[in-house]
């Protein structure tokens, strides 16, 4: 097998490409994390974090994978045998649900077919029906990782707003943050759940939870077993600049770098750009005469597509030939969707000639998979991008 020539082209929807800045910031010297430098760099970051999540409260960040910042969300808040509400969006909705339920909560899973976001009026339904209040929390995926499916996070909060329910909001952003407007604050969201490797543009390795006052009044009663993933301890070393722990310096380093990054492009700029690369790779995906798997056009993804085939073709046969042939990651299926579709990741360190080559690989795989497709898909892409 020959060596490929140039740049793999990672399209996964995460870990994503990380910058050449950000990677070159990761390879610094590592510092004492007791020291003073230490404590500039995370004061600085905490500070810096801040405005990607929306919010003027505090942000903690966990050496970890986002499944930890799931975790810390939930124990954080929530009490043994606590009811909570969440939706069937997805995989990744499914594999909290089933963390809630091994962690003791008692889980109201509303069943869904994993191409529309979650519906504001059934929470609506759900929590006025609940008027002894026993639901403690909502819990909402933002991004649908498993299926390019965004959830209508604002007409979610208002519909617990209009039910006059005391449940609090827990929304993860793991493939959403940095890549699609979000807004904690205004959209009175009471843990956001992220990490470092989507939007961010970052390796795997720092989990996050932006938290809200009523998320800090409800972990002071809050009694699911914590230790590492407990808030206080972090919380009051950061005031300082430090950590309970040792921290992760190096992907810190990255961080930073990264933030610089979005503040130069400046994060309307980012969002733009995202929802610019989702409106041509849709083109494409029309074009070619495939469908889009997200029935909502209210719910599209400006993070990633997954393209669904039909059953007399195999996407994992797709996204194999385009892996041998153009040395291109896509996506796979993930739970009920494996074989129906791939994903085209199309997030983070991006711009429009990457996503048009993306585009083409695409097109070329399809095309020597067997898949009937119109190659005007291409070009309807290339319009989209050129007219922008």
């Amino acid at each position: 097998m020959v060596a490929p020539s140039g740049r793999h082209f990672l399209q996964i929807p995460g870990p994503t490409n990380v910058p050449d800045p950000v990677l070159l910031a990761i390879a610094q010297p590592t510092i004492d994390h007791r020291g003073p430098d230490f404590a500039d760099l995370a004061l600085d970051l905490l500070q810096r974090i801040r405005p990607v999540f929306g919010t003027t409260g505090p942000v903690v960040i966990y050496p970890s994978s986002g499944t930890g910042a799931w975790e810390a969300a939930l124990v954080n808040t929530l009490s043994p045998g606590d009811r909570v509400l969440a939706f069937e969006t997805g995989h990744f909705a499914t594999l909290w649900r089933d963390m809630a339920e091994r962690l003791g909560l008692v889980v109201e899973f509303v069943p869904g077919d994993w191409r529309r976001g979650v519906d504001p009026l059934v929470v609506a339904e759900r929590l006025a029906a609940d008027t002894a209040h026993a639901i403690a929390a909502v819990m909402v995926v933002h991004n649908e990782t498993s299926t390019g499916v965004t959830s209508r996070i604002p007409e979610i909060r208002a519909a617990i707003d209009d039910a006059g329910h005391p449940a609090l909001l827990l929304v993860d952003t793991i493939s959403s943050l940095g890549s699609i407007d979000y807004r904690h604050d205004e959209w009175g969201v009471d843990v956001t759940i992220a990490c470092s490797q989507k939007g961010l543009m970052l390796p795997p390795g720092l989990g996050f939870n932006a938290v809200s006052e009523k998320a800090l009044s409800a972990h002071s009663s809050a009694r699911l077993p914590k230790a590492y993933w407990d808030w206080a301890p972090v919380l009051e070393a950061n005031e300082r600049g430090y950590y309970p722990y040792t921290p992760p310096t190096n992907l810190l380093y990255g961080l930073r770098e990264a933030l610089l990054l979005l503040e130069k492009e400046g994060l309307a700029a980012v969002f733009a750009r995202h929802d610019r690369h989702a409106e041509a790779t849709r083109a494409a995906v029309r074009g070619w005469g495939l469908d889009v798997l997200c029935a909502d056009e209210r719910e599209y993804s400006s993070a990633l597509t997954a393209v669904l085939l039909g059953e007399e073709h195999d996407a994992d046969k797709v996204r194999r030939i385009i892996l041998d042939r153009f040395d291109m990651s896509l996506g796979t299926g993930l739970g009920r969707l494996a074989g129906r579709v791939f994903r085209i990741g199309h997030l983070g360190d991006l711009n429009d000639l990457t996503l048009a080559g993306t585009l083409s690989g695409v097109q070329m795989g399809l095309e020597l998979a067997g898949v009937p497709v119109d190659p005007a898909g291409l070009q309807a892409a290339l319009e989209v991008l050129r007219t922008a």
